[in-house]
């Protein structure tokens, strides 16, 4: 039997994670920096970075395979878990991208998805 409060009525709380507030008239405000499993903050130019790299890599899915699409799609993997993982890309990794997509840039020319992930990587990198 749950506790009961002034009035007879039961109170049950389960699990709770994150944020909550009880009773009338509350409000709550809520970061996120410390919450279990929350993912990291992504800022802008890494947000369009992940965004051109997913839509490369499934453009890629289609394209014919050549070592240097292998390579690109490779990176772009690689890409894709850290922003994912940490909030952003590395410098050398921004730099390992930029060179597959140079290698591979017959087929990355060809792609408007190709020209958005130039685009992110010259933003980040500076160039």
């Amino acid at each position: 039997m749950a506790p009961s409060d002034a009035s007879g009525k039961g109170i049950h709380i389960g699990s709770v994670q994150g944020a909550f507030a009880i009773g009338d008239h509350n409000t709550v405000t809520h970061t996120g920096s410390n919450v279990q499993g929350a993912a990291p903050a992504v800022d802008p130019a890494q947000e369009a970075l992940l965004q051109a790299v997913h839509a490369l890599r499934e453009d890629l899915g289609r394209a014919v395979e050549t070592p240097e699409v292998r390579a690109l799609t490779a990176e772009l993997a690689d890409t894709e878990g850290e922003i994912t993982g940490s909030g952003a890309a590395a410098p050398g990794r921004l730099a390992r991208l930029r060179t597959a997509l140079s290698d591979a840039g017959a087929v990355v020319s060809l792609l408007s998805s190709g020209a958005a992930a130039v685009q992110a990587v010259g933003a980040l990198l500076g160039g």
